[in-house]
């Protein structure tokens, strides 16, 4: 099994949970997280001051999936997601070692 961690901009969350139902994706986990990358944050001006903005409101998709889906699903959530400008975001993939539904004790695969 894998878990996808992608974190992506906001206005696109929408696209991507259409792309990953449209393959049959329909359990993940989404989270409103702030953060920057190389870019640091940029500038803007509020009543004429100016103030950095170094942390940037973005939304994380987590979905643990099995581990044979994962290139697919990554796949998809790249096309939805990207737009060619900075600040598109990331994707991580992690192992998972087991996974547990805990209503009724499930493991592995079947729990997800």
């Amino acid at each position: 099994m894998k878990k996808i961690e992608a974190i992506i901009q906001p206005f696109k969350l929408d696209g991507v949970k259409e792309a990953l139902k449209s393959i049959g994706i329909d359990g993940m986990t989404i989270t409103d997280v702030r953060g920057h990358g190389r870019q640091k944050g940029h500038k803007e001006v509020y009543r004429g001051q100016e103030y950095n903005v170094d942390l940037l409101p973005k939304v994380k998709v987590e979905l643990v999936v099995a581990a044979e889906r994962a290139e697919e699903i990554v796949t998809t959530i790249i096309a939805a997601a990207r737009t060619g400008k900075i600040g598109d975001g990331k994707i991580f993939v992690f192992d998972v070692e087991q996974a547990i539904r805990i209503r009724n004790d499930d493991r592995g695969e079947s729990a997800i």
